[in-house]
């Protein structure tokens, strides 16, 4: 039944942003420049998060997923826009479309998740910082993690499997750059408003919930923080959830944009342009955000820097 519902389409065509023809190079450049980043920044990030010992804790663990979920998100949603400008094309497959759409949808459902169980580790260090190692051993940070990935996962699994079962028959141009889903929808030959519930329902569940656990979190750091009587104190700890803070702010702003607006709020070139701030400048900025006012990463990042170039000075002696 699925493949008789798709077979009359087997190609899609992306319209991209061929509306702007005189800012097309200038938007592959810009987002190939952010693909690049996003991908050295994050790998960066993960690599010290691995190699110095002193940030083998619940915070850096959580950030290096973080930065893994980072590279996966972008790479879904600009790879394939950066080849179809490149090759001239602008066409992807059925199949191709689908996973897109699957590993899209699945990464930013455990980024959202995965946030909102960052906050509570800011929570439980600040507000029960004498039980910290107890609540945040490596066994709960585990779970949390994976549990933050088969939410994702399966909610994306449970948006993506409706949206099979739609019959494909006429228009197989996406006025999008990517395999967003809502344009997606926009091709469909049949009634989508089971499919548009579903999605309702997760977005609600994986939006303003997390946020709600987060608000909850900081509002308690906060209380916290205020009973602080040095100055001194109170500065550490507002720091510590500055660069998670921003994060959040960056991700879900453009996330609640995107899929929870009113249907009257409707134009597809803004969709897009906040498509690229969610896939691309997102990604690219938190491990800049979280790096910026981090000593402990400024120092793991010199320490990286200074082992690599003395291990090439010695070889280039022992040659």
């Amino acid at each position: 039944m699925l493949q008789a519902n798709w077979t009359s389409v087997t190609i899609f065509f992306f319209l991209g942003f061929s509306h702007f023809p005189k800012v097309e190079v200038t938007i592959f450049a810009l987002c190939l420049l952010m693909y690049l980043i996003t991908l050295l920044s994050n790998i960066l990030l993960i690599s010290i998060t691995i190699l110095d010992s002193h940030l083998h804790t619940p915070m850096y663990f959580f950030l290096g997923n973080l930065s893994f979920l980072d590279i996966w998100y972008t790479s879904s949603a600009l790879t394939p826009m950066l080849v179809n400008f490149v090759s001239g094309r602008n066409t992807i497959s059925f199949s191709g479309c689908v996973s897109q759409m699957y590993f899209s949808l699945a990464m930013g459902s455990t980024e959202c998740v995965l946030l909102s169980m960052m906050a509570y580790d800011r929570y439980v260090a600040i507000c029960n910082p004498l039980r910290y190692s107890i609540i945040m051993k490596r066994r709960v940070c585990l779970q949390i993690v994976a549990g933050s990935w088969v939410t994702g996962c399966l909610a994306a699994l449970m948006e993506t499997v409706p949206v099979l079962q739609l019959p494909f028959c006429g228009n197989s141009t996406i006025n999008h750059f990517t395999c967003e889903i809502l344009a997606i929808l926009e091709l469909a030959c049949a009634d989508t408003s089971t499919v548009q519930l579903i999605m309702l329902v997760i977005s609600v569940l994986l939006l303003p919930m997390p946020m709600l656990l987060i608000c909850v979190s900081y509002a308690s750091i906060l209380s916290s923080v205020l009973r602080i009587s040095s100055g001194g104190g109170q500065s550490k700890a507002f720091s510590t959830c500055a660069a998670h803070l921003t994060v959040v702010v960056l991700f879900y702003g453009t996330a609640l944009s995107m899929y929870l607006k009113p249907s009257a709020v409707k134009s597809q070139e803004t969709d897009k342009f906040m498509a690229l701030v969610y896939a691309g400048l997102a990604p690219m900025l938190n491990p800049i955000i979280y790096s910026l006012r981090n000593k402990e990463v400024k120092v793991a990042v010199q320490k990286l820097l200074i082992r690599n170039s003395f291990s090439a000075f010695s070889i280039s002696i022992l040659k």
